[in-house]
């Protein structure tokens, strides 16, 4: 017998779901994978209030990792990245968690993607840590994005959108900031 997908309340606000949410997120199917990830980013998405320490205390920050290495689909790895860029652009102790999950290095890896709005967003998270320390820009530095940024701005994966050059130049900039400054070998 199958097991019916979960379903959000339309009578409810999506922050009052996060346990229904996070069962969108583990479903099997992944029209509703999707739907719960486009719930959670723009929970986290909110100009003055993003929910960043909700969702953390709801425990989706390991499945949104998980499911933005999922690349048969770029809807769902665009979706996932976006959410994790925005618990990354949060406090120190909320960059450090998307760190400690090991995003650092995946992030670096879907610089490589096929897909403008998978790379976007690898670009825009790398520049959120990077920018949230010394010490995060040198791991962003040590796991090689550098060099990978590099392609992306030049366009060596085909067009790029002014945005995605607009959000390159800005990473950029964080990886060169801070004091100490980064080793001269590391860029």
């Amino acid at each position: 017998v199958a097991q019916a997908a979960p379903q959000l309340d339309a009578d409810l606000d999506p922050l009052e779901q996060l346990a229904t949410l996070r069962e969108l997120l583990f479903c099997p199917l992944v029209e509703v994978q999707l739907e719960g990830l486009q719930h959670v980013r723009k929970i986290l998405s909110t100009e003055n209030n993003p929910h960043i320490e909700e969702v953390l205390g709801a425990e989706m920050l390991p499945r949104l990792l998980e499911l933005s290495q999922a690349p048969e689909n770029c809807d769902i790895q665009f979706e996932a990245a976006w959410a994790i860029t925005n618990v990354a652009s949060g406090s120190t102790a909320q960059t450090q968690a998307v760190v400690n999950l090991g995003a650092v290095p995946m992030f670096v890896e879907l610089l490589r993607s096929p897909a403008e709005n998978v790379r976007e967003q690898a670009v825009w998270a790398l520049g959120n840590i990077a920018g949230d320390s010394p010490h995060t820009r040198d791991l962003v530095l040590e796991a090689g994005a550098l060099p990978l940024l590099v392609d992306v701005l030049s366009g060596a994966n085909g067009v790029e959108k002014l945005s995605l050059q607009r959000i390159g130049t800005w990473t950029l900039s964080n990886l060169a900031r801070g004091r100490p400054k980064p080793r001269r070998e590391q860029v």
